[in-house]
């Protein structure tokens, strides 16, 4: 589930459209678990495929991710408007005024659990036309993709739990 917040916005919500968040777990050759957030749109904005990836962009570069610019270490930087939120069983990833709500597998929480972090690919680029998002064949030819990886924002991102 995606929501916009009521607050002022620098961004033409309209365009945004439909937002997707996947996760999954990967293996370094190291053997470390990784666990991987992408986030795309679905293209699906009020204007169009192309509104909605410039709608994403000023999103990104409006909480100072640089597009194609290698990786941002938010580990570093707790001010960055960007957030991961894990509690048992869910997870809310927040960029600005966006959040999007989301069930990542076990394997997944177990990785972010690990390793205290998660690595972010938020592409500008839709999610192609037609395919199931959860495919796990589309979603390795999608982040496999040059063009969308480097039309994307990477970022490491702490994740952060409720404390009670």
């Amino acid at each position: 589930m995606t929501s916009i917040s009521a607050e002022p916005q620098s961004v033409p919500t309209d365009d945004l459209g439909s937002l997707v968040v996947q996760s999954w777990r990967g293996t370094t050759p190291e053997g470390v678990d990784v666990p991987y957030l992408l986030a795309c749109p679905l293209g699906d904005g009020a204007n169009g495929p192309e509104a909605t990836a410039k709608a994403i962009e000023q999103l990104l570069e409006s909480a100072g991710l640089p597009l194609g610019e290698g990786l941002v270490d938010a580990t570093q930087r707790p001010s960055m408007p960007v957030s991961l939120l894990v509690v048992p069983g869910s997870a809310v990833l927040t960029v600005q005024h966006l959040k999007s709500q989301f069930v990542p597998p076990e394997t997944w929480l177990e990785a972010v659990a690990g390793l205290g972090s998660a690595y972010l690919i938020f592409a500008t680029r839709p999610w192609p036309e037609g395919a199931e998002p959860g495919d796990v064949e589309t979603l390795a030819a999608f982040t496999s993709d040059e063009d969308v990886l480097t039309s994307a924002v990477h970022v490491l991102l702490p994740a952060r739990s409720l404390r009670g």
